[in-house]
């Protein structure tokens, strides 16, 4: 019994820590069951005393069920990459954001991710050259960062586009 406890204590921590629970729920005289619904319950004894084995295969056994299951397409994350600033714009940003966003970027670069004017590169012709030639991803989380900053943040806590598009319009740049 221990040789088999000691194997299922090799496994990753996710799974130690379910072993490690058992192990404990044993010693303290309760045992985890499945209900009806799937989840799971205590219940003392009742003058049984199971084989510590079989409930730590019938843990493992759930373990292993559980984590074989694939995951809903809601359940897993994107693997689609990103291809524009609009898109990602449109993903980040209220519908108002997005507008002054892409109307910022548009009065820039044109939605040109080489553009440069003199000491300005990119989307947003940012005064550096981390921007310079960098994918839209890094450009569009570079400008996130100065509009918040220098302009503030919306009620959604996103950077305020639309502050930022009056000022650039107010001074009358492009």
């Amino acid at each position: 019994m221990l040789k088999h406890l000691k194997v299922l204590a090799r496994l990753d921590s996710y799974t130690h820590l379910w072993i490690s629970r058992v192990r404990h729920a044993l010693n303290a005289g309760v045992i985890h069951m499945l209900d009806r619904r799937g989840t799971l319950r205590a219940r003392a004894h009742k003058g049984l005393t199971p084989s510590r084995l079989r409930v730590a295969r019938g843990v493992a056994f759930v373990i292993g069920i559980s984590m074989s299951i694939s995951m809903s397409a809601a359940d897993s994350g994107s693997i689609s990459p990103i291809h524009s600033v609009k898109q990602l714009a449109d993903i980040q940003l209220t519908e108002k954001q997005e507008a002054c966003h892409n109307a910022i970027v548009y009065r820039e670069s044109r939605f040109n991710r080489y553009a440069v004017n003199g000491s300005h590169h990119g989307y947003y012709q940012g005064r550096t050259t981390y921007v310079k030639g960098k994918p839209d991803d890094v450009q569009f989380y570079w400008y996130w960062t100065y509009v918040s900053s220098r302009y503030g943040i919306t009620e959604y806590d996103e950077p305020d586009m639309c502050n930022a598009l009056r000022h650039l319009r107010a001074k009358g740049w492009q």
